[in-house]
């Protein structure tokens, strides 16, 4: 096992801190965000596994984060428990693609999973009739998809969001369920990825730093989130995520 950021110059090293900031006050300022923003500005000068590996840590703690003080919660474990556990099953699986596979690849479907995400939020509804909570193969079929994507891309939100708006939920319904899906994802990919190598003592040191920083801006931007109109900020995320999604799919065609 190599130390991941030590072949890094201390340009990139603060690169990435600026990154983590900026993914953290996103997801503070809007309640998700952190990986599907922190992993390809990573990956724009990175492969997308070791993206993956840098933000592991970094998103555990947002999502913990993010999860902490919310309502109802043990009724949200209950409602969705085989959601969360379809999401478990298929992040084991993504992970182990991750491991097995050419990462290359990954670019152009995390651009893909960016771009459903813009579609689906931005249509501000859907139209997929069998799409109801109480829909049980329905409910483990978007885990399971949610748990691959994020496994191999660390964007599940893209999937996710289209169950959860698909079953009528509103924004602030949607947060601890989604960050609960998260946190399960990244607990999936740690265990994995621990088992194959990919991760040490070493990686969690040097991304411990990382890890501080997105709580420190996830904390401010739950502050600011009370000040300026999230709508605006949201228009802001989407201009960003679609310049992302277009790099990343002209990287990807170039390398071809």
């Amino acid at each position: 096992m190599i130390s991941w950021l030590g072949d890094l110059s201390i340009f990139h090293y603060l690169f990435l801190m600026v990154i983590i900031a900026f993914a953290g006050l996103v997801h503070g300022t809007m309640g998700i965000g952190f990986p599907m923003v922190a992993t390809p500005l990573i990956a724009v000068f990175m492969d997308v596994r070791l993206a993956i590996l840098l933000t592991l840590l970094p998103t555990a703690t947002v999502n913990l984060a993010s999860i902490w003080g919310a309502t109802n919660y043990k009724k949200i474990l209950r409602d969705y428990r085989w959601l969360f556990s379809s999401v478990w099953i298929g992040a084991i699986g993504g992970s182990y693609l991750l491991v097995v596979f050419d990462p290359a690849p990954f670019r152009l479907a995390l651009a893909v999973l960016i771009m459903v995400f813009l579609v689906t939020t931005m249509s501000n509804r859907l139209s997929l009739s069998g799409i109801r909570s109480e829909n049980f193969p329905v409910m483990l079929v978007f885990g399971l998809a949610a748990g691959v994507s994020g496994g191999t891309t660390n964007v599940m939100v893209a999937v996710l969001i289209i169950y959860l708006l698909g079953i009528g939920l509103k924004r602030l319904e949607m947060i601890p369920i989604l960050n609960t899906c998260f946190l399960i994802g990244k607990s999936a990919q740690i265990e994995v990825l621990t088992m194959e190598g990919f991760i040490n003592s070493t990686l969690i040191y040097q991304t411990i730093p990382l890890s501080g920083m997105a709580l420190v801006s996830l904390l401010y931007g739950k502050k600011i989130g009370e000040k300026i109109s999230v709508e605006g900020y949201r228009i802001m995320l989407y201009v960003l995520l679609l310049v992302l999604a277009c790099t990343l799919s002209i990287q990807f065609f170039s390398e071809m």
